[in-house]
């Protein structure tokens, strides 16, 4: 089976719903070291190819030449919850080029900070475009073609010279030819094995076999994300949380649809000193991204991580079930092993 039972859901002692997941680790020489499910199992990275896409950007000198901050390049990597914080960022990114909001083509969502988007709606007021989780990321494709003196509205073409940068540089990071599909912020996407988004995390982290030039544009994104994860989520979510408790140790960033990538920095793994990579989808895309968070917590548990939680990494672990009068009426926690592979 490609996808195996990983998280119950108690309704008082009775088991009423099940997650089914798969998961794939692999080490710094590309070698799967654990898995649940079909490592194999071909899916759309979504958003956890976002610190991908970004190293041909960062490769192409638009850092030097628009002095993007850490900060700014930390939204290009995003799935920002929408915040004022996110939103003057990704302005700026777009000063700094001579465009505006007008030039992202990633549409409208209502932002994914839910206080901000309740307010938002009992105010009248509509959700733009900077709010997108995406725009940082389109941005900053943007600024790649700027600075290549390519044409602005056709930054998303599959031919464009930024999406063509974008495929071959997952292909290299991945080891895998990918399958193109469209995303829903309408760039392109790519589904690759499980086990290729975990090999792409572990160089992302120990990037030390590369060229130079490559090994260099994934320290600058590594060390943006960490640096600033309350940029690439926000306040709440996951990956903001996991990489503050990481302490500079771990990369994470999510994606649509029950996807996570997780980089486990080198010298922090064991006697070898490798990084790992970690990579995880949820079956039934993660219905009320109830089953990542728990997934993988358990998967960082089990390759021997202790986390020192911050005040809100507790609440991923696992869920306590409330029904609508706040009555406690259920858990849902995580109940699988990883098999690991002898080497």
């Amino acid at each position: 089976m490609d996808f195996v039972p990983a998280v119950e859901v108690f309704r008082g002692d009775t088991v009423e719903s099940v997650h089914h997941a798969a998961v794939a680790v692999v080490d710094g020489d590309h070698r799967l070291i654990a898995h649940l499910g079909n490592p194999e199992v071909v899916t759309y990275m979504r958003s956890t190819a976002k610190p991908l896409q970004a190293l041909p950007i960062i490769e192409s000198g638009v850092v030097e030449r628009y002095r993007f901050s850490p900060s700014e390049i930390a939204l290009m990597c995003a799935s920002h919850s929408g915040t004022e914080i996110h939103t003057t960022g990704v302005r700026e990114i777009l000063d700094k080029i001579g465009l505006s909001e007008l030039d992202l083509q990633c549409g409208i969502h209502p932002p994914l900070d839910r206080a901000l988007a309740d307010e938002m709606l009992i105010r009248g007021k509509e959700p733009h475009p900077l709010q997108h989780n995406c725009s940082g990321k389109h941005a900053g494709m943007l600024a790649y073609q700027i600075h290549r003196n390519q044409p602005v509205g056709e930054y998303l073409s599959p031919i464009s010279s930024v999406q063509k940068a974008i495929e071959e540089t997952v292909s290299e990071m991945t080891g895998a030819i990918p399958r193109v599909g469209l995303d829903g912020c309408s760039a392109p996407n790519f589904a690759v094995p499980l086990r290729s988004a975990a090999r792409a995390y572990a160089t992302l982290v120990d990037p030390t076999a590369l060229p130079l030039e490559r090994r260099e544009a994934c320290k600058v994104v590594v060390d943006a994300m960490v640096g600033h994860p309350e940029m690439v989520a926000g306040e709440g979510r996951f990956d903001t949380h996991l990489m503050r408790a990481g302490r500079s140790k771990l990369l994470s960033k999510a994606g649509a649809e029950g996807f996570q990538g997780i980089g486990i920095f080198p010298s922090t793994t064991g006697s070898e000193s490798l990084a790992y990579g970690i990579a995880i989808k949820i079956a039934d895309g993660a219905y009320a991204h109830r089953a990542v968070s728990i997934v993988g917590l358990s998967v960082l548990t089990q390759l021997g991580w202790s986390l020192e939680d911050d005040d809100q990494l507790s609440m991923f672990r696992a869920y306590n079930l409330k029904n609508h009068r706040e009555l406690e009426v259920g858990r849902v926690r995580a109940n699988f092993q990883l098999t690991f592979i002898d080497k």
